[in-house]
């Protein structure tokens, strides 16, 4: 495969910058929308208030860490307000598809896991 010419590699970059962005965002929207959902909730001491609120704390944890993964891959260099150069995304192979499917597979076992230990404990 022969090398990307310079606006390829721009174009890709801002289709990169783009799903960041968009990424960002709906996980901020997600963040307002389960801390309304928690406030909500009311007390706590209902029948499955308890869990629906741990549920929907740890889904905010996951969507922080998720927008702190997409910042940190964005800029790549702390504080904020760095250059901007996100790195070639490269091409789909068999090897990425393989490992995309085994990252896939874990993630689906572990949330399997504490689905049903959280339904064990509670």
């Amino acid at each position: 495969m022969s090398s990307p010419t310079p606006a390829e590699v721009r174009r890709f970059r801002n289709r990169l910058l783009d799903i960041y962005t968009a990424v960002t965002w709906l996980m901020l929207i997600g963040i307002v929308v389960l801390i309304g959902y928690a406030i909500r909730l009311g007390p706590l001491t209902s029948p499955g208030a308890e869990q629906s609120f741990g549920y929907a704390v740890a889904l905010m944890f996951i969507m922080g860490a998720v927008i702190f993964h997409v910042v940190d891959r964005t800029y790549r260099v702390w504080p904020l307000g760095r250059r901007v150069t996100p790195v070639w995304p490269g091409y789909v192979t068999v090897e990425s598809e393989i490992r995309f499917f085994k990252i896939l597979i874990v993630v689906a076992a572990g949330a399997a896991i504490a689905y049903i230990l959280g339904g064990l404990i509670a």
